[in-house]
């Protein structure tokens, strides 16, 4: 069967294939996005149902190994809305954050408290064969700002606030965010594990 030395991205989103490729970069493999055009339904009612269906899909698109991850952002007032909605909750990061804005304040989730929310991430990893051989998920609690701060990141980034770190996503530098974020998270989980399986 072989280990991954290529390794596909099964996003076409470009801020996320190369925050993957930075948190992989010194496992020594050769990491590169899903073909172009190549669009897998989300159908999953789960971020790991989704992320299993995506690198199913391009591991049998490429015959190479692939990681998925489907993340998104769950907000407790809004009885865990968009969920896997995030993506495709307005067309925009702009526009999703307005409409997250204003769904919080029709809400009547004013204070901070009534704001908490998480980013959670499920990574899957599978065979050139699309089995499934790695999965694991993480999460980061925080709360929604009443308006956007900083300007890095991408998403939901510059209204997610961390309470640990006193800094919205899109204001942390990227070693913290990377340490802090769901994803950092989920990929502190899979790591050792890809590991063991590049080393097996």
């Amino acid at each position: 069967m072989g280990t991954p030395a290529v390794l596909v991205i099964a996003s076409g989103n470009a801020g996320k294939v190369r925050e993957f490729g930075a948190l992989l970069a010194d496992l020594g493999l050769h990491t590169q996005p899903q073909p172009e055009g190549l669009e897998v339904e989300e159908t999953g009612t789960s971020f790991a149902a989704n992320a299993r269906l995506k690198a199913q899909a391009v591991a049998r698109a490429t015959g190479q190994w692939a990681l998925a991850d489907d993340s998104g952002l769950s907000v407790e007032a809004l009885g865990g809305a968009p969920g896997v909605h995030s993506a495709r909750y307005a067309n925009s990061d702009a526009a999703r954050i307005a409409r997250l804005l204003q769904e919080l304040t029709a809400a009547g989730a004013l204070s901070p408290s009534a704001r908490g929310a998480r980013f959670s991430a499920a990574l899957a990893l599978a065979n050139p064969s699309g089995e499934i051989v790695l999965e694991v998920e993480g999460h980061c609690p925080g709360q929604i700002l009443e308006a956007p701060r900083g300007e890095g990141g991408f998403g939901y980034d510059p209204v997610f606030y961390v309470p640990e770190a006193g800094l919205s996503f899109a204001e942390m530098p990227r070693e913290l965010k990377a340490e802090l974020g769901h994803r950092g998270r989920a990929f502190a989980l899979l790591k050792p594990q890809l590991q063991a399986l590049l080393q097996g």
